[in-house]
């Protein structure tokens, strides 16, 4: 587990861990039988219970760091998923701010570097599925996102949490050239948004996060399709009423507000039974939840989850 001090504004190079250690460490860690089976949490684990430090993924194959920041949906530079590394990586990262407002009782307005050294930085292996049939499993690290919103202090009119991402029409040269409306925007039941495993992401494989894959702050929701995860990220508001969301805004039919992976709901244009590991050729099963049933079906209970909306 990577804990990165108040003091420092990111990990010293002596304490990245580079791709290979990474494997190796992480197989020793499963040797020792210290990893979770099939990569789910106790059963029991409570929603909106930050106690939760760490989570790994079990006996599963992580994705390559080259195939995790060269294969990205960003529509703020490009529809093309291998271009996007190469247009993003001049993006000013700095200065960043963070603002945390809406229906709380502690606004926020903090340095982006503030945000992060204030809190305890994790590794957590999660399966992350997009809505267009790929998948990969990637070691994030971040932070949860509930240890932010309870700074805050949710009123007791919050029932959603709204994402708002970065525009830079300088560098994000992809705006204009899609359906999309930007800022992009995004939205979470405060339910979801207060649940252990909703993380607020920095880095990937103990570096800090690149451009392409949402730097400097991107949300990670790992039992919802890829766009219920903003990149880029600039404002979190609390709402009382559901607020739009982008993709749902535009069409809604296809990209439903929950998102919630669910392989027995075809999506109107092709099924959702089956998915492709980025690098690999064979398709394999889509999971119940992506994978976390378990731990998130209870926010659900009563909901009729062929209407993911």
């Amino acid at each position: 587990m990577l804990i990165r001090s108040a003091d420092s504004s990111r990990l010293p190079e002596f304490e990245v861990t580079d791709e290979e250690r990474f494997r190796q460490r992480r197989q020793l860690v499963k040797a020792m039988g210290l990893l979770p089976v099939a990569g789910l949490l106790p059963a029991g684990l409570e929603a909106g219970n930050c106690a939760l430090a760490d989570f790994a993924a079990g006996d599963i194959e992580l994705n390559t760091y080259h195939e995790i920041t060269h294969y990205n949906n960003y529509y703020e530079f490009s529809t093309n998923k291998q271009a996007v590394a190469l247009l993003a990586r001049s993006m000013p990262l700095r200065p960043w701010t963070l603002e945390v407002s809406g229906e709380v009782e502690n606004p926020l307005l903090l340095d982006i570097d503030t945000v992060i050294n204030q809190q305890q930085i994790v590794e957590r292996i999660y399966r992350f599925r997009c809505v267009e049939g790929w998948s990969m499993v990637i070691p994030w690290s971040g932070f949860q996102l509930c240890n932010l919103l309870r700074r805050a202090k949710p009123t007791s009119r919050a029932k959603y949490v709204a994402f708002v991402s970065h525009v830079d029409r300088t560098h994000m040269i992809g705006m204009g050239r899609t359906a999309l409306e930007f800022p992009y925007r995004e939205a979470l039941r405060i339910d979801e948004a207060m649940h252990p495993l909703t993380l607020l992401a920095s880095g990937i494989y103990g570096k800090d996060l690149p451009p392409q894959n949402g730097a400097p702050l991107r949300l990670v929701v790992p039992w919802k399709y890829g766009f219920k995860s903003p990149k880029a990220i600039v404002k979190i508001v609390l709402y009382e009423q559901r607020p739009q969301t982008s993709w749902n805004k535009i069409s809604p039919s296809e990209y439903g507000f929950f998102g919630n992976v669910n392989p027995r709901v075809a999506h109107p244009r092709w099924s959702q039974r089956r998915e492709v590991r980025i690098g690999e050729l064979k398709k394999s099963r889509t999971l119940m939840f992506n994978g976390y049933e378990a731990q998130v079906a209870n926010l659900y209970q009563g909901m009729d989850l062929k209407q993911n909306y």
